[in-house]
């Protein structure tokens, strides 16, 4: 089974809440993880990683905090998901380097390869927007990693 860890789903639902929140200059750390019931000092670490690749702006002072650098439409939970847990892998055969021990006998190398390509495709075509809107659709009070792939195949059945 894929799973992610839980700094990416705090990491979608930290980028989620500022989208939500545009109206406001910034937003801190403490403002996101009271919302979501998330421990404070990780989800600080987590925002200032994501600062530091350029998703978020850091804003410093007494009225400081994080805002969006780019518009939620143009933020992909993928790139989310890579900056915080690194490449995505759904095996440990499949690599950056693609080195495996068993690559000469290993019979299921490309069919994995395939499937992990087809998950990413997928995360990069869920940006933080459609978070935004899947949760005024259905009336839902957040969305997180576990819901992407099921948000992609409806927004994919209506087109």
């Amino acid at each position: 089974m894929l799973r992610l860890t839980k700094k990416a789903d705090y990491g979608l639902m930290a980028l989620k809440y500022l989208a939500e929140h545009p109206e406001e200059a910034s937003l801190s750390a403490k403002d996101i993880a009271e919302a979501y019931h998330i421990p404070p000092q990780l989800l600080a670490k987590i925002l200032q990683k994501l600062a530091r690749e350029g998703l978020l702006r850091s804003h410093a002072g007494m009225n400081g905090g994080y805002t969006l650098s780019r518009k939620p439409q143009n933020i992909s939970a993928f790139e989310v998901i890579r900056i915080i847990d690194g490449p995505l892998f759904i095996t440990s055969c499949v690599t950056e380097s693609g080195i495996c021990d068993l690559t000469d006998s290993c019979t299921i190398k490309e069919p994995l390869a395939r499937v992990n390509d087809s998950i990413s495709e997928v995360l990069k075509k869920i940006r933080i927007s459609d978070l935004v809107e899947s949760d005024r659709t259905h009336g839902q009070p957040r969305t997180t990693v576990q819901d992407l792939v099921t948000i992609q195949t409806q927004s994919a059945a209506r087109n």
